[in-house]
């Protein structure tokens, strides 16, 4: 499998592009990959590059989303945080994946037993970690179904809070960035969210 050109790039609509990420991930979770040499994935990627999809997803060490969704070098531009969170830098980087590089797909990507999420929902509070827990603290708040055992150790509330927190993440994509909602309305391209879960490698799409 080649790495996307200009050409390819261009003719893919946002569905398809959604439809590769998911083929993507069947393969993972039944340990295939796709026939691809990554160096010449290096030779055909020096002058530029066209990936498809821009994915924000958690800096856990078993969310590569390379890896998930058996992606090649030049496919994907991928953001890794803790907690798959929002900030303005984050936006500035997805508006320059679709606006300018052409992506068609931007995925707010969220795993169980996210390390991030438990903390938040244990109110853990580490010097600059805590700033960033606390964007998590609106999904916590939005969470309504859970009456008691609401923390950490709640594996209901935690994957509630998980989902949530995803959900919100994509409507202040829309909220705060025109660039993108504009190119969402001119259905140029999907924003969807998902949740990639740890003990099996499958990504549930919502």
């Amino acid at each position: 499998m080649r790495t996307h050109s200009k050409e390819t790039q261009e003719t893919l609509t946002a569905d398809l592009a959604l439809d590769i990420l998911k083929e993507g991930n069947e393969r993972f979770v039944n340990n295939l990959k796709a026939n691809r040499n990554l160096l010449q994935q290096v030779n055909d990627t020096s002058a530029g590059q066209f990936p498809f999809a821009t994915i924000l997803s958690c800096m856990d060490s078993r969310t590569s989303a390379e890896l998930i969704f058996d992606q090649g070098l030049g496919d994907i531009f991928s953001i890794r945080i803790a907690g798959n969170v929002l900030n303005e830098d984050i936006l500035g980087s997805m508006e320059y994946a679709t606006k300018v590089v052409g992506t068609k797909i931007v995925l707010v990507l969220g795993h169980t037993k996210c390390g991030a999420i438990i903390g938040a929902c244990n109110h853990v509070e580490l010097g600059n970690l805590t700033g960033l827990l606390k964007k998590i603290s609106p999904a916590m708040i939005l969470e309504e179904s859970t009456s008691s055992n609401r923390d950490g150790s709640n594996p209901d509330f935690v994957n509630n809070v998980t989902r949530i927190n995803v959900q919100l993440t994509i409507e202040r994509i829309r909220k705060e960035s025109p660039i993108i909602a504009g190119l969402e309305q001119e259905q140029k391209l999907k924003i969807v969210g998902g949740v990639y879960d740890v003990d099996n490698g499958k990504v549930n799409f919502f």
